[in-house]
C-alpha cells in the first residue's frame, strides 16, 4: 500500500499515460483516425493530435499539463504535437518504473527529474550533429514540395504528392523578399464536390458569395471598401414630416433618391468600379450601382473585410464617401465564378508576389475537406519553420534511435543514481519508431532491434520503412522523409518540461466552494406585484 503522497504521484502519471495512449495510435501516416464529438455535438474525424486535444475536455490537472505542452508546440512550430504527447507519456511511464524501485517517492522523483533534465540537455547538444541536409532554395516549388512531403503525409497518406505541390505553389508565390513569411496569408476555401485532385491554387482571395448587382466581372479593378451598409444615411434622431398633398409626397421621396444618386455617382466618378460593403445593400442603392456599372460585393465577416483590404491595399471607409486614390484598392480582375454548384467571387492578382494566396479545396464530404485543411495548415507551418531555420533531420524514427543510442552511452559514463533516469530517457525515444511500427501492423521489437543494429554501424539516417510489408528499414535521406530541426528540438524540450512538471507534483489541492447554508431558491417572480 502507498501513502497518500505516493498515490497522488502514481495517479497523475496514470492520467497522463491514458491521454498519451489516445493519441499514440494516431501517430504517423498509418495512424488510426479518432472520431471526436465535442461539447457542441460537432463531429470530427481526424488523426491530428492538435485537433483531438482542442476538442477534448481534459479534466485531470496533470493531464492538462501535457495538453498545454502540445498547445505550445502547435503555437511555436505548428506541427509535431503528437510527438510531444507520445514522448512525454512514455517519459512518465518509465519514471513510474524507477519510482517503484524502492526509494521514497520524494527522493526518487528528485533523482528522476535530475536525470531527465541532464539527458534533455545532452539530447539538444547531440541534435545539431544529426542534421542530414538543409533547404537550399525556398523559392523553388519542386524543392519546397519535397520538404513538405513528410508533414502532409502524416495527415493525408496517399495524397501527399499532390497536396505538397499545391501548398508549395501557394507559399512560394507569396514569400516576400524580406523572408518574413506570415501563415495567415495562405487562405483556404472549401467547396463540396469533385475530388481532392480538383483542388487548385489562386493568387488573391476567394469568397463563397454571389455579387449583389448585375455586373459580374471587372478587369483592372479599382476597389472601394466600406465597413458600413450600402444605404442612405439614417438620422440619429427621429423626425416627423407633415405631408399635405401628393406633390409633397413625390418631392419627399425624390429628394431621397437624388441624394442616393449623387452619393453613388460620386463613388463612380472617383474611378472606383467595384464596391465591397460590410453591411446590407438597400434596393435603391443597388439600382443606382447598376445604373453606374458598379460591381457590388457584400461580405458579412469583418475579418474577411480586413483581409481583403490587406490583399488589395484598400482602406475600409466608415461612411459612403467617395474614396481618394490612396484609399482605393487595386487588383487585376474581380469576377463571379462557379465551382461545382457554388457561386464564388474571386479577387485575382496576376502578380506572383501577391499578398495573399488561396488554396481551393474540393472534396466529397465536409469532414474530408476539414482533414485536408488541417494537412494544409501543417504544411504551411512547416514552410514557416523552414524560413526560420533551414536545417532538417531524418524522419521515420532515425533521429530518435540515434539519440537513444548516444544518450545510453552518455548515461553509462555518469556516476550516481541519475544514470538510471538518463538511460530511461534514452529508452523513451524508442516509443516513436515503436508507434510507427505498431500502427503499420509490424512487430515493433523487430524494427527497433534492426534500427539499433544499423545505427551501431554508423548509418545515422536509417529509419523505419513504412511502405514495406515486413519490419524493414531504409535510408530516410534518400527516401525524402525529413523532419524540421526546430520541430524536433522544441518537441524534446516541451515534452521533457511537461513530464518533469508532472513529476514535481505530489499533491493536487482542489479549491472547492466554501460550505455554509445555501441561499433560498424562493419562488419565481417574488418581486412582482401580486395584485396584477
Amino acid at each position: 500500500h502507498y501513502s497518500g503522497l505516493e498515490e497522488a504521484v502514481y495517479r497523475n502519471i496514470q492520467a497522463c499515460k491514458e491521454l498519451a495512449q489516445t493519441t499514440r495510435t494516431a501517430y504517423g501516416p498509418n495512424g488510426m483516425n479518432k472520431m471526436v464529438i465535442n461539447h457542441l455535438e460537432k463531429l470530427f474525424v481526424t488523426n491530428d493530435a492538435a485537433t483531438i486535444l482542442r476538442e477534448l475536455e481534459v479534466q485531470h490537472p496533470a493531464a492538462k499539463m501535457l495538453v498545454m505542452a502540445s498547445h505550445m508546440q502547435e503555437q511555436e512550430v505548428g506541427d509535431g504535437t503528437n510527438f510531444v504527447l507520445v514522448f512525454a507519456g512514455v517519459l512518465l511511464e518509465l519514471a513510474e518504473d524507477l519510482l517503484r524501485m524502492g526509494l521514497s517517492v520524494s527522493e526518487a522523483s528528485y533523482i528522476v527529474i535530475e536525470g531527465y533534465e541532464k539527458a534533455c540537455k545532452k539530447a539538444l547538444e547531440i541534435l545539431p550533429d544529426l542534421v542530414c541536409s538543409s533547404a537550399k532554395n525556398l523559392r523553388d516549388v519542386e524543392e519546397v514540395a519535397s520538404l513538405l512531403h513528410t508533414s502532409v503525409m502524416s495527415k493525408q497518406y496517399g495524397n501527399e504528392q499532390f497536396l505538397a505541390k499545391l501548398i508549395a505553389q501557394a507559399c512560394v508565390s507569396i514569400l516576400p523578399d524580406s523572408g518574413h513569411f506570415n501563415v495567415d496569408n495562405i487562405r483556404v476555401c472549401k467547396i463540396v464536390g469533385a475530388g481532392i485532385s480538383a483542388s487548385s491554387v489562386l493568387h488573391g482571395m476567394v469568397f463563397k458569395k454571389e455579387t449583389e448587382g448585375d455586373v459580374t466581372s471587372v478587369k483592372d479593378a479599382k476597389i472601394a471598401v466600406y465597413s458600413c451598409p450600402f444605404d442612405g444615411m439614417i438620422t440619429e434622431t427621429k423626425g416627423t414630416v407633415l405631408i399635405k398633398n401628393a406633390e409633397e409626397l413625390m418631392n419627399f421621396s425624390k429628394g431621397e433618391e437624388n441624394l442616393m444618386d449623387l452619393q453613388v455617382k460620386a463613388i463612380a466618378d472617383s474611378g472606383a468600379n467595384v464596391v465591397v460593403t460590410g453591411g446590407k445593400v438597400a434596393d435603391m442603392a443597388l439600382h443606382y450601382a447598376n445604373k453606374y456599372n458598379l460591381m457590388l460585393v457584400r461580405l458579412n465577416s469583418k475579418w474577411d473585410l480586413r483581409r481583403l483590404c490587406k490583399t488589395v491595399g484598400a482602406t475600409a471607409l466608415p461612411r459612403l464617401t467617395p474614396p481618394t486614390l490612396e484609399e482605393m484598392g487595386h487588383c487585376d480582375s474581380v469576377y463571379l465564378s462557379e465551382v461545382g454548384d457554388t457561386q464564388v467571387v474571386v479577387f485575382k492578382h496576376e502578380k506572383e508576389d501577391g499578398a495573399i494566396s488561396t488554396i481551393l479545396i474540393r472534396g466529397s464530404t465536409d469532414n474530408l475537406m476539414d482533414d485536408i485543411e488541417r494537412a494544409v495548415d501543417d504544411g504551411v507551418n512547416t514552410f514557416k519553420v523552414l524560413t526560420r531555420d533551414k536545417r532538417l533531420v531524418p524522419g521515420g524514427g532515425a533521429t530518435e534511435i540515434e539519440l537513444a543510442k548516444q544518450i545510453t552511452s552518455y548515461g553509462e559514463t555518469c556516476p550516481g543514481l541519475d544514470q538510471y533516469a538518463i538511460k530511461k530517457f534514452a529508452e523513451a525515444f524508442e516509443a516513436i519508431p515503436r508507434a510507427l511500427a505498431e500502427n503499420s501492423g509490424v512487430k515493433a521489437n523487430e524494427v527497433i532491434s534492426k534500427l539499433y543494429a544499423v545505427h551501431q554501424e554508423g548509418n545515422k539516417n536509417v529509419g523505419f520503412d513504412i511502405e514495406a510489408e515486413t519490419a524493414a528499414v531504409k535510408d530516410m535521406l534518400e527516401a525524402g522523409v525529413l523532419d524540421t530541426y526546430l520541430g524536433k528540438s522544441w518537441g524534446i524540450k516541451l515534452a521533457t518540461n511537461a513530464a518533469v512538471t508532472v513529476l514535481r507534483v505530489d499533491q493536487i489541492i482542489m479549491a472547492k466552494p466554501a460550505g455554509g447554508p445555501k441561499p433560498p431558491s424562493g419562488k419565481k417572480d417574488w418581486d412582482e406585484d401580486q395584485n396584477d
